[in-house]
């Protein structure tokens, strides 16, 4: 999903090697991000949050682009903390049930594979 803001005063973030401030006038800046939250202030001085997965920040002349494979946005930190939590919780399911069904796959792979040498042995 694709959500411009304008305006932006201020970017908090976090990368590797810990977390960063862009304002406006800052140099040209490109940097991978880790898991965690960004903040950004608009001219209004009111502070927004989006939680993100690891991605990559773009910062040219006058334009930022962030790039996560999941966020999550909101005004209110505690509530952002609440909707992380089950968010992230239904994405470590699905990663969970991934890994099963992949080494399955796996077993049956060696399996057969140990069946087409005793086969070839005979």
């Amino acid at each position: 999903e694709f959500h411009a803001v304008h305006d932006v005063d201020r970017i908090v973030a976090e990368a590797e090697n810990g977390s960063f401030c862009l304002k406006p006038r800052h140099r040209d800046f490109t940097t991978a991000l880790v898991p965690g939250i960004l903040e950004y202030s608009l001219s209004t001085g009111n502070p927004s949050y989006v939680a993100v997965d690891q991605g990559l920040l773009i910062k040219t002349a006058e334009s930022v682009v962030v790039w996560v494979r999941h966020a999550v946005a909101s005004d209110d930190l505690e509530k952002l903390k609440e909707v992380v939590g089950v968010q992230f919780a239904e994405l470590e399911e699905r990663e969970r049930a991934t890994r099963s069904a992949v080494s399955r796959l796996e077993a049956d792979f060696a399996r057969r594979f140990l069946k087409v040498r005793e086969i070839s042995h005979v």
